[in-house]
């Protein structure tokens, strides 16, 4: 919320400077325009740089709605608005995310003694930078200690449409385990981005 000498003030709803909106999913910004008396008033939604969404604007407020986002839909809106003479304006941060619940492992059932190494593959994903999406392995409620990270691959998802996804693969040695062990190992991924965290997990027998 911006105030101005003049008094005027611009409110957007959500009011996160950034706001995530899953792939194929809906989102509407709000912003209202608050003036003193009776100035000429006008409030509009642009996008920098991107496809803007449908708008809908009378004198007080305007409204954008995204609607089956694209990952084209990502970008910066900014809601300019006007009394009299006095301009102010407010942006927001658009994110188009996928988080589908696809994780697959490797190997499909442990071995006692045997299997070390195990992988966890997330599929169908967007973005996939290790500060918004993480993978790791629980051995009950707990992360498994004694891990021996084996790193992580990206690779593109063979495309459909116009959106191209991504899977993630973290490869493990696995500390020795007392067997039969009690507690369940699975793998966990977990999507941060801000205002919102998302987690499935997917057993490994």
């Amino acid at each position: 919320e911006r105030r101005l000498p003049a008094g005027g003030h611009l409110e957007v709803e959500p009011p996160d400077s950034v706001v995530a909106v899953s792939l194929g999913g809906s989102q509407q910004l709000t912003c209202r325009l608050v003036c003193p008396d009776h100035r000429t008033r006008s409030v509009q939604w642009r996008g920098l740089d991107t496809s803007l969404g449908a708008v809908r604007s009378d004198a007080g407020s305007s409204v954008l709605s995204v609607r089956n986002a694209s990952l084209s839909a990502a970008g910066t809106r900014v809601c300019v608005g006007s009394c009299g003479a006095v301009t102010f304006q407010q942006t927001v941060q658009l994110l188009v995310f996928a988080f589908p619940d696809q994780l697959t492992v490797s190997p499909v059932a442990l071995v006692a003694k045997q299997d070390r190494e195990v992988a966890c593959t997330a599929h169908n994903i967007t973005p996939a930078s290790p500060e918004a999406l993480s993978l790791s392995l629980l051995l009950g409620d707990q992360e498994l200690e004694g891990v021996q990270a084996l790193g992580r691959d990206v690779e593109e998802e063979p495309q459909q449409g116009e959106d191209q996804l991504l899977r993630v693969t973290e490869r493990w040695v696995l500390p020795p385990l007392e067997t039969p062990t009690p507690l369940t190992l699975r793998c966990r991924a977990t999507m941060k981005l801000p205002g919102l965290k998302l987690s499935y997990q997917r057993a490994i027998p």
